[in-house]
């Protein structure tokens, strides 16, 4: 039985001020009678942690509010975690704090929200938190949200230990904000409890400079992030490695028997799946987004797997190879995929520190775009097809995108220090052009359509250079062909 089926929900009210609240429903009023509501709220044992460590970076996201708190001078800044969100009738989506929130603090659970309030120097950062269930008024047993029945919350104590943050109870959070004064911002989004206390004291714009420099402040990667994004990457290897020794079981189901594999591996060594996992089999391939995942895998097809595992702290990988399901790339496979191999190996070697951000990208579409005059698909010269963009029919999308906490991450910086912009050390991409051919596209010989081909690989930028962090992964075709013989094998 599921809790909400019998008892109250939390819903919307962490958000409400204390003394804007309806009083607590005693058990009484719930139908429990008076001895089972004192058997309830005692004999339970005392369980509160003591000498907890800080979280691993702790001291990188205190670092992270400094520089935040340094370019709002004199303004409090509110950052939601955001809310449950209901699936269905009683039941909710899996949980995921808010990037800017996580990134922030440390903490990934919902309801949460962190106060920067001004002062002298700077700002003094406060976390608002669901404290521990209350067991005098039941609201532990009796509430759908209540840690009998969603598990074990960290006392205000444990949390600000953990996340080095004075912790105080989120119940007062919108009340307070309300009876505030002066300039105020919020990350919009997550909370609307929140932004309605809020409603009066901020403007769209005002919070969209907010968002704006905590997305462009995730563009330089520090230590404790690469190391999670190797991580991340590392784990997305090993469940490449999955699918490919389970190839046969998927031609006998579908698609979803290849992510429900690579899923199992998120799970175990991750938080989750970082997007919803790309399974293309056959002419799949040729819709970027393919996320049904119910299609046929067959012998002699290929198999477009775009899948990234997101680790614990919430950063993801973003991978992808295009794999012949049997083993064995046809000739006409072949072709495609080895023109797009060369156009990726151009592409990573246009990353480096001083680069702009879009070389890597010109360099990869100059490359398909000469296959595609040298195949006779478009007419040259190859300068002429790049200025009209016309490759555009058969490359689709851009060569590549930041990652992080997000799989597009920093999506909301701006023009100029992103895609305008200039690559330093700690940036952290992806690298992953594509050649696609609709299965009813006219335009090109018949042995083509249906074909789809996509390699993607998460690219370090290094004070020399760059690292590939998925070079675990093979990616030329006789590479890819000789590590699934051994996979298969």
């Amino acid at each position: 039985m599921r809790a909400g089926q019998q008892f109250t929900r939390r819903g919307g009210t962490v958000a409400v001020a204390a003394d804007d609240q309806q009083p607590v429903e005693q058990p009484a009023a719930r139908g429990v009678c008076e001895e089972l509501a004192r058997n309830m709220a005692s004999g339970w044992a005392h369980t509160e942690a003591h000498d907890l460590p800080p979280i691993p970076q702790a001291g990188r996201t205190a670092a992270r509010r400094a520089a935040l708190s340094a370019r709002f001078p004199g303004e409090r800044l509110v950052v939601p975690a955001g809310n449950l969100r209901i699936r269905s009738n009683d039941t909710e989506y899996p949980f995921r704090a808010s990037t800017e929130y996580a990134y922030l603090t440390g903490d990934l659970k919902e309801d949460g929200v962190l106060v920067l309030e001004p002062a002298d120097g700077g700002h003094e950062a406060a976390l608002y938190r669901l404290p521990r269930s209350d067991k005098e008024n039941g609201e532990f047993w009796l509430d759908g949200q209540g840690e009998l029945w969603a598990g074990r919350r960290r006392s205000l104590t444990e949390a600000g230990a953990l996340y080095g943050i004075p912790c105080r109870d989120v119940r007062t959070a919108a009340g307070l904000l309300r009876s505030a004064g002066g300039p105020v911002r919020v990350v919009r989004g997550h909370d609307t409890g929140i932004e309605a206390a809020l409603a009066d004291m901020t403007t769209a714009e005002t919070d969209e400079e907010l968002r704006v420099f905590l997305s462009e402040l995730r563009l330089v990667k520090d230590a404790f992030e690469i190391g999670e994004l190797q991580k991340a990457v590392d784990s997305t290897v090993r469940g490449f490695e999955d699918v490919v020794k389970v190839l046969d079981k998927a031609e006998a189901t579908s698609e979803r028997y290849i992510e429900g594999t690579f899923f199992l591996r998120a799970r175990v060594e991750g938080n989750d799946v970082g997007y919803g996992s790309i399974c293309a089999a056959g002419p799949h391939a040729c819709t970027l987004h393919w996320v049904r995942n119910d299609g046929d895998v067959r012998s002699g097809d290929l198999l477009l797997l775009d899948a990234g595992v997101e680790t614990h702290s919430l950063y993801t990988a973003d991978v992808t190879r295009t794999l012949p399901i049997n083993g064995t790339y046809t000739d006409i496979q072949r072709k495609i995929y080895d023109a797009v191999y060369a156009s990726q190996e151009a592409g990573i070697a246009a990353v480096k520190p001083g680069a702009k951000f879009r070389d890597f990208h010109d360099a990869s579409q100059h490359v398909l775009a000469e296959k595609l005059v040298e195949w006779g698909l478009l007419e040259g010269p190859v300068e002429r097809v790049l200025e009209l963009g016309l490759q555009r029919r058969w490359t689709l999308h851009g060569t590549g995108h930041m990652l992080g906490m997000d799989v597009h991450d920093c999506a909301a910086a701006r023009r100029e220090a992103y895609v305008d912009g200039t690559l330093e050390p700690g940036m952290c991409l992806t690298v992953e052009p594509g050649l696609y051919f609709q299965t009813d596209d006219l335009t090109v010989p018949e042995e083509y359509r249906g074909i789809g081909v996509r390699i993607e690989d998460d690219i370090l930028v290094t004070e020399d250079g760059n690292r590939n962090m998925s070079a675990g992964l093979p990616r030329t075709s006789t590479e890819v062909e000789a590590w699934m013989a051994r996979l298969k094998g």
